[in-house]
């Protein structure tokens, strides 16, 4: 396990124009390919370079080492899962804890799963990374997200609310990291999202304080 500083992973420029950007973009997608195919130990620069259809000289000027490649696809994956989570929840401000939770659960649980082999790969590319800090700030993005809304429930208020976004937060995380680690079955798959939804309402409403 890698105890490196986050900032000894960043890339080494940023892409500022369309073709660059479209370059980027081949990489993280060869970069995940050459991950499925010949999994984490056996991904090298040279193999990502290949799959992309680039040199390596190309993929050397963003990224000087395969571990800034690595941190960069994963960034990438967990920002959109951040971003699927904002936009859900901030769709949601003033709407009722059921249709607060069906939405936010199904959104992602949909993120995280739909893509399922993809998703399994970062996550052993996160441990193989010891990149705890930036998946922390992740998801304290993701409760803060998470108690905005809930804070404007129309039929429910929480006297810790901070408490209860945090409880909120880990049970829907809980059983897709299970999943990530194991082999599910495609009905449990199918049924998740129905069972998530049950458990966090269940638990929201039991920590509701009605509105007067």
């Amino acid at each position: 396990m890698r105890t490196d500083s986050l900032p000894t992973l960043d890339a080494r420029k940023r892409p500022r124009q369309a073709r660059s950007q479209a370059t980027v973009d081949t990489i993280f997608e060869a970069t995940i390919q050459v991950l499925l195919a010949e999994g984490l130990p056996r991904l090298t620069t040279i193999r990502v370079a290949e799959r992309a259809g680039v040199s390596v000289g190309t993929l050397y000027q963003y990224y000087p080492q395969k571990q800034a490649l690595l941190f960069a696809v994963l960034q990438r994956h967990l920002e959109q899962v951040a971003r699927t989570v904002d936009e859900a929840a901030l769709s949601m401000h003033g709407a009722t804890l059921a249709q607060m939770v069906r939405t936010i659960v199904t959104a992602f649980v949909k993120i995280k799963t739909q893509n399922l082999a993809e998703s399994r790969a970062l996550y052993a590319v996160a441990t193989e990374l010891d990149s705890r800090e930036y998946v922390q700030s992740i998801k304290q993005r993701n409760r803060a997200a998470l108690e905005a809304m809930l804070r404007t429930a129309s039929d429910a208020r929480f006297a810790d609310i901070s408490t209860v976004t945090f409880m909120f937060a880990g049970v829907m995380i809980g059983p897709i990291q299970v999943l990530l680690e194991g082999e599910p079955t495609p009905e449990m798959l199918k049924l998740l999202p129905e069972q998530l939804v049950s458990v966090c309402l269940g638990y929201l409403e039991r920590e509701a304080l009605r509105p007067a």
